[in-house]
């Protein structure tokens, strides 16, 4: 997401880093840029003006700060504008028990797998859900979401004898307290169209009079671009919208959606959907986002999809063979498959700061299955003792991973190479830094400054 607003932003920005000095014909050139990159992401046009305006404005306003270039200064304050504009501060549930979720939003955009995947948030943060089918419109949405909530564990309830759909969510309603142990949140799917229409809206206002819900989220496809605006306008306007959910982020590389329906309707993103998985799915932070925007990375969700997926004991077992320069290739590939917990490479590059420019490609994603085969194919004893691989264990290991046996040599010479820096990092600075790393992590199990 938003990849080709980052590329045209970070254009931008390099201009404004490099500024020794601030005057308004060189800061309105840059921001006239600043504003293209909005328009060509999709932005709507009178969001990406306004934005401009207000950055324009506040950088006229600002005293060069003695340890900060000039350059830096208008970076931060198009930083801050960002988060402004995609909803300042983590948006938070009502504290409504049971609490009541209604779902609305175009057919298409996702709401039937976003109610599982919400749901199965819920339940990591501790909540009961329960999904209630109240799409009577397309035949295999019941369908689609009992099976959902049957694979994650979920109480479901459907009404497959009425089409009437605030009957089905006053069934809903009285199934969930009949409970033994009544769910603490209830998550109601409603159907969608191909565009807005009135009976689409009517239909959500009665189900919303049935409900009474603490939440209405807007369920919106972030490729949506400037009709998002009309969108979230009418849906907002009719049932008083309290959080947006964008998904399908991940294939779309413009992501003016984001930057336009919360300016617009004044209520905020609060979830995002990242792919097809049932986890891909999370609480949406706008300064996280604002960050990976102008390239700077987001650590503190690296930080977060590493404890939430790695093994914490053999995270720790490995840091522990690297400090002591250790490491067979068998703990190299614990190593990879921990990585691999993470996602795509390409989306792990994304959270590092200073990365996001570098390109990972499915030719480095193979590279990296062409490795794990490589060290696959080596037997237990030559893991652990890579001394022992001779030309005709190589030549075999070669033959037995589907690779050249350069590829297994130069695998080989990396590792080497790996193991005389990690040697290297023992003794002197290098054993400096690690002490000092470790003094700041202290038992935090994070990155250093992180809670």
């Amino acid at each position: 997401m938003f990849e080709a607003l980052t590329d045209r932003m970070n254009q931008a920005l390099r201009r404004l880093r490099g500024l020794a000095k601030l005057t308004p014909e060189n800061t309105t050139e840059a921001l006239a840029e600043v504003r293209t990159a909005l328009l060509a992401a999709d932005v709507h046009f009178k969001v990406a003006r306004e934005f401009v305006e207000r950055v324009q404005t506040q950088c006229a306003g600002q005293e060069v700060i003695s340890s900060v270039s000039p350059g830096q200064q208008v970076v931060k304050v198009i930083h801050d504008e960002l988060v402004n504009l995609l909803g300042e501060g983590t948006a938070q549930f009502s504290t409504a028990r049971p609490l009541r979720i209604l779902l609305v939003g175009l057919q298409g955009s996702g709401k039937t797998t976003s109610a599982a995947k919400l749901g199965k948030l819920l339940q990591k943060r501790g909540y009961t859900p329960l999904l209630a089918a109240c799409d009577a419109q397309r035949p295999a949405a019941i369908d689609q979401l009992e099976t959902l909530a049957k694979a994650e564990n979920l109480a479901f309830f459907a009404n497959r004898a009425t089409k009437d759909v605030p009957t089905i969510a006053k069934g809903a309603l009285a199934f969930a307290a009949a409970m033994p142990t009544p769910p603490d949140a209830l998550i109601f799917d409603t159907a969608g169209r191909l565009q807005i229409a009135s009976d689409l809206i009517e239909e959500i206002k009665r189900v919303r009079d049935v409900v009474k819900p603490d939440e209405v989220l807007l369920v919106a496809d972030a490729a949506l671009g400037q009709e998002a605006v009309n969108v979230a306008r009418a849906f907002n306007e009719a049932v008083q919208l309290t959080g947006i959910v964008l998904t399908k982020l991940d294939g779309d590389a413009r992501g003016g959606a984001a930057l336009s329906m919360k300016s617009v309707t004044g209520v905020p993103i609060k979830f995002a959907g990242t792919g097809e998985k049932i986890g891909d799915f999370d609480v949406f932070h706008p300064d996280r986002m604002a960050q990976r925007i102008l390239g700077m990375g987001d650590v503190v969700s690296l930080v977060e999809k590493a404890q939430e997926n790695l093994d914490q004991a053999e995270t720790e077992r490995l840091a522990e063979k690297m400090k002591s320069a250790d490491m067979n290739l068998e703990d190299f590939l614990a190593q990879m498959r921990q990585i691999k917990k993470l996602g795509p490479l390409g989306n792990v590059m994304k959270m590092l700061p200073g990365m996001g420019e570098f390109e990972v490609g499915a030719n480095e994603e193979n590279r990296l299955k062409q490795t794990e085969a490589i060290i696959l194919s080596m037997t237990p004893l030559e893991r652990q003792k890579p001394q022992l691989l001779n030309g005709t264990r190589r030549l075999r290991i070669a033959k037995g991973s589907g690779v050249e046996v350069r590829d297994v040599n130069q695998l080989l010479k990396q590792f080497e190479q790996m193991r005389k820096m990690m040697k290297m990092m023992k003794g002197g600075k290098g054993k400096r830094m690690m002490a000092e790393m470790e003094r700041k992590m202290g038992n935090r199990g994070g990155l250093p400054g992180l809670r």
